[in-house]
């Protein structure tokens, strides 16, 4: 459901509940990246041109 591979907490041997605390202040993995490549290009935007980023 967050984009994780089937089992990534819930293979461990690990209670409900420590599972959902694991879980609950989780970014999505495909949001994370989504907002990196966001920033990263801002960034280059600002730069002055010739400058490697």
């Amino acid at each position: 459901m967050m984009g994780l591979p089937a089992g990534w907490v819930t293979d461990l041997p690990l209670t409900r509940t420590a599972q959902m605390r694991l879980l609950g202040n989780g970014v999505v993995p495909q949001q994370a990246v989504a907002a990196f490549c966001a920033l990263h290009d801002s960034l280059r935007a600002d730069m002055p041109p010739g400058q490697v980023s």
